[in-house]
């Protein structure tokens, strides 16, 4: 599983542009598949399983895109400003490098009159900062506006730990890929949508809902976790297992379905933890709404340094993940 994970991570695909993961997952899903296409979204849509009048359709999501940057203007000596593409952090951005879909690199750096004044800057904010493409003119800048591009990291493998750019969410994708794998069959109809966009708005999780028309669902994603130095944020911690979600800014979940999950990871003797957040939301929050309305919740991956260009996850709880999600996919769903 490693071996996906890295594959995934290290290809470039931000929102809108998340062709090339889909066609990584399409090949490596196929085999296990009673069924695959491609919306007008791009979103890969796959179902295993058939709907009885006993049992649930159920829809799981994970997005294949990842933050990235937008170029908005080239300058006559080459340099390129840009917009982001989805919610970055300019405290993570000077320094760091991004790689545009046509395989272009460049350096993000800022402005700054002295080399002290550059060590002075407290607050960096992205109107300020530009991309070094190393070209010396705008002839021969290899980029210009409206191309696109996402953080330039190598994945690495830390043993019990696993570092690299776009763990979110390329991490809940390799979980459920591998999840199909695992699961010989199931006795529900299960929708397994790697959805596009979701990083500007839950776009593709809210159209390939509408057109799945699941009777439960939910999303897998990451979450941030509280386990550093004065982390404060919400209570989980990297190794404590699967978060199961109860509450973001986009989603209240259903006590029913919190509870099927749970009891789920217990039958499964698995540790796991619950999740409450106040900011972000996921693919979950977009099924929720969908038609006239779908309980929905979400299997959170506990994940340092979230929208960063090095986001960490614990293995063993990716591993349960896995698991977790076979559960529920291919057994009775019961929420009474």
């Amino acid at each position: 599983m490693k071996e996906l994970i890295k594959k995934l991570v290290e290809t470039t695909g931000p929102s809108g542009f998340e062709h090339n993961i889909r066609e990584i997952l399409r090949k490596e899903v196929e085999p296990y598949a009673d069924e695959i296409r491609i919306d007008n979204l791009g979103n890969l849509i796959v179902r295993k399983g058939v709907k009885t009048d006993s049992n649930k359709r159920i829809m799981i999501s994970g997005h294949m895109d990842e933050i990235g940057v937008m170029v908005t203007h080239v300058d006559e000596n080459g340099f390129v400003r840009f917009a982001a593409v989805g919610g970055i952090n300019p405290l993570t951005c000077v320094g760091s490098r991004v790689r545009f879909m046509n395989g272009s690199v460049g350096v993000i750096s800022i402005e700054f009159g002295t080399f002290g004044e550059f060590f002075g800057i407290q607050k960096p904010t992205l109107d300020k900062m530009y991309i070094d493409m190393g070209a010396s003119s705008i002839k021969d800048c290899p980029v210009k506006v409206g191309y696109v591009a996402a953080f330039d990291r190598p994945f690495e493998d830390l043993g019990k730990r696993l570092v690299s750019k776009a763990m979110d969410d390329r991490i809940a994708t390799a979980i459920m890929a591998q999840a199909l794998k695992d699961m010989k069959s199931t006795v529900n109809e299960v929708y397994f949508v790697f959805s596009t966009q979701e990083e500007v708005g839950l776009r593709g999780a809210t159209t390939s809902a509408y057109s799945v028309d699941p009777e439960i669902g939910f999303a897998i994603d990451v979450t941030p976790t509280i386990d550093t130095p004065k982390g404060a944020f919400n209570d989980v911690k990297l190794g404590n297992g699967p978060a199961i979600k109860v509450k973001d800014s986009s989603l209240v979940v259903d006590p029913r379905v919190v509870s099927w999950m749970e009891k789920a990871a217990v039958k499964l003797d698995i540790p796991h933890q619950f999740e409450v957040i106040t900011a972000g939301g996921t693919d979950g929050g977009a099924i929720n709404l969908t038609r006239g309305g779908v309980p929905a919740g979400c299997i959170s991956v506990p994940t340092r340094y979230v929208h960063t260009p090095s986001e960490m996850v614990d293995y063993e709880d990716v591993l349960n993940c896995v698991k977790l999600t076979v559960e529920l996919a291919s057994q009775p769903v019961n929420l009474d």
